[in-house]
């Protein structure tokens, strides 16, 4: 590898890669993040790998593992250059009729093309499918353009060239202003201007500082730091570089979860590289700055996603947060002033040293600049990672990206900002997504986490949900949050189970403003905000099913019972035979019934009905009707369908 001393040489070795690319080559570019490889993409590499070696075209054709560029609901997703068509949903099997037919032959294989469900319409480009069209991506736009463990392809496209930059013509507090005029807020959950922070650190009288990413991604359903570690962890380590000169600090971590596997390998991998490359260590780039970072491993603990716990768990010593009186940007890690921010908030850095502070800030809000990365997940018909400029409403996110709601199904809630986040309702589905925004309706940014819910969802349940995670999740340390907590999911569960009583709302809201107002951090503080946003929206749901003994979404196990209509069973067996409890009772040409006694209320039956019969129907808050006398269960006239 060769050793860059200055910023022109640099430029120069990325101007040789350049010069060894032949622009009318074929690349292959084949999504290689966790989602993609759970679906087969290592094969598919390997098949394409295989068969480019076989049909002699290793030296016009090039096969890359790549990153996630988003559309994990139909992965694997390839996409071949310079055509820029896109195949989703690829197996080892389709590789060779790609390599002939359009690797060859230069035609499009319509199977493997996005067809708009709305209109019928074949996509061929990724900019042409519905998903991506609405997206402004400028953090993920390269993943799916490098080899996520290849420091070459990354600087061919341009990367580094901001810490060549930074260090080149750049003091460092010139770039501290960049950023703080670009008015980048953490996209980790709090909102807080990064500028400020790195501000607090360096003006900080202690000379040793540290640096921190944090990629500690906790949320349910979050997957959007995982993505962009796997896919291109250069440009994390880039803006951990430039952060690190910015407050003269010469030493960084990268605090990453166990679960992660895959981005701690790549993460590793991309340091070494950098190294060889003369872009970690001593006098980078010829500048004089010294910096080296450095790999943790966190255990798993939630908490440990909040600053202080997470330093501590950096220490060696248990993931427990501290009072916020010391902020930790002037004493943290080591009681020394630390910068942590999450790997989203660190991959805009190189961007907006780029490109300018007045480009970053010509997208999104007044108050929320630049664009937000969210995993869409739930009841939504496009499941993926989408990054937006801040300002678009969340009907254009689920409606318009996320493809709304599959199975006919009707809207009911998004869960926005992880575990502590809130619940937002149809009515407010025009809301414009910035921190405050969010906030404002009883939600939070958080690091980008977004669940749709649809109309077959408990919002008690969900509030009982969450509030168990948290649950589990508090360190423990202060009372609020570890009694508290317990106690609101024990009232939770007991309402979900129609045991719920007058005045547990009430004292639900008690112990919710307890914790809010005396908790030590943030985890416990924002707790409560699953039941306080779920209450402030479906107060109708608590009330049916503490009054009423009644689940509105007929979701709650215990408050459900299922029923078979005898006007519409056919005596087909099927609820029968799939009925794990054996509590279904019937025979051919008999009347099926539902033992009510044996019943645990699993829903087989319910699910295995043939649509056309649409016998079993679920009740709550009603009683069963009793079954009918055996000599009136013979099915006298049977159906045409059932023949």
């Amino acid at each position: 590898m060769a050793r860059l001393n200055t910023p022109e040489a640099l430029q120069t070795f990325r101007q040789e890669l350049l010069s060894k690319k032949d622009p009318n080559n074929t690349c292959v570019s084949i999504c290689a993040g966790a989602g993609c490889v759970a679906s087969g993409a290592d094969e598919v590499i390997e098949a394409f790998k295989k068969e480019i070696e076989q049909r002699g075209l290793s030296a016009t054709v090039e096969t890359k593992g790549t990153g996630c560029p988003g559309f994990c609901e139909r992965g694997p997703v390839v996409v071949i250059y310079p055509e820029e068509i896109c195949y989703l949903q690829v197996q080892a099997q389709d590789v060779p009729e790609i390599i002939e037919e359009t690797i060859k032959n230069k035609k499009v294989i319509e199977r493997l093309l996005f067809q708009d469900p709305a209109t019928g319409e074949r996509a061929v480009t990724e900019s042409d499918i519905s998903f991506y069209k609405s997206q402004q991506r400028t953090v993920l736009c390269n993943n799916i353009k490098v080899d996520s463990k290849s420091i070459d392809d990354y600087i061919s496209i341009g990367g580094y060239t901001a810490l060549g930059k930074a260090l080149g013509s750049m003091t460092d507090l010139d770039v501290l202003g960049e950023v703080k005029k670009a008015n980048l807020r953490g996209r980790g959950g709090a909102g807080f201007p990064a500028g400020v922070k790195w501000e607090g650190s360096r003006n900080a009288p202690e000379p040793i500082k540290y640096v921190i990413v944090n990629a500690d991604e906790g949320d349910p359903g979050a997957f959007m730091d995982r993505a962009l570690l796997e896919g291109n962890p250069h440009a994390i380590l880039e803006g951990l570089i430039i952060g690190g000169y910015a407050v003269k600090a010469n030493e960084g971590y990268f605090y990453v979860r166990q679960e992660y596997p895959l981005a701690v390998i790549n993460i590793q991998h991309a340091i070494k590289q950098a190294e060889a490359y003369g872009l970690l260590g001593e006098n980078i780039l010829g500048s004089g700055f010294n910096f080296k970072v450095h790999v943790h491993q966190g255990a798993g603990a939630f908490v440990c996603g909040e600053s202080t716990a997470l330093m501590a768990s950096l220490e060696g010593k248990a993931g427990e947060p501290r009072p916020k009186y010391v902020r930790s940007n002037v004493k943290g890690l080591w009681e020394r002033p630390s910068v942590l921010n999450n790997v989203e908030t660190w991959a805009n850095v190189p961007l907006i040293i780029n490109n300018g502070a007045d480009w970053f800030t010509s997208i999104g809000t007044e108050s929320s600049k630049g664009t937000k990365i969210f995993s869409l997940v739930g009841k939504i018909t496009n499941t993926g990672l989408v990054e937006v400029p801040m300002g678009m409403t969340l009907k254009e996110i689920i409606h318009t990206i996320g493809g709304g709601i599959p199975g006919g199904k009707k809207f009911k809630a998004v869960q926005t900002g992880g575990p502590s986040g809130g619940c937002i309702p149809e009515h407010l589905l025009d809301l414009k997504v910035g921190f405050d925004e969010l906030t404002q309706a009883g939600s939070m940014m958080g690091s980008g986490g977004m669940i749709v819910m649809d109309e077959d969802t408990c919002m008690v349940d969900v509030a009982r949900y969450f509030i168990n995670f948290l649950t589990e999740e508090s360190c423990g340390k202060c009372v609020p949050c570890r009694e508290g907590l317990r106690q609101m999911h024990r009232i939770l569960t007991n309402i979900t189970q129609g045991k719920g009583r007058e005045g547990d709302i009430e004292l639900l809201e008690e112990l919710s403003e307890t914790a809010v107002e005396a908790s030590l951090c943030a985890l416990g503080k924002s707790a409560p905000n699953p039941f306080l946003s779920t209450l402030k929206y479906f107060r109708g749901e608590y009330e049916a099913h503490i009054k009423e003994k009644r689940c509105p979404a007929l979701s709650c196990k215990e408050m459900i019972s299922f029923y078979i209509d005898p006007e519409k069973c056919m005596a087909c067996g099927m609820c029968k035979k799939q009925c794990p409890a054996s509590a279904v009772n019937g025979d051919k040409k008999i009347i099926h019934i539902i033992d009510q006694d044996k019943c645990t209320r699993c829903g087989t039956c319910f699910e295995v009905c043939p649509a056309k019969f649409g016998a079993v129907t679920k009740l709550s808050g009603v009683p069963v009707p009793p079954p009918l006398p055996e000599d009136q269960r013979t099915i006298k006239k049977k159906s045409k369908e059932n023949d």
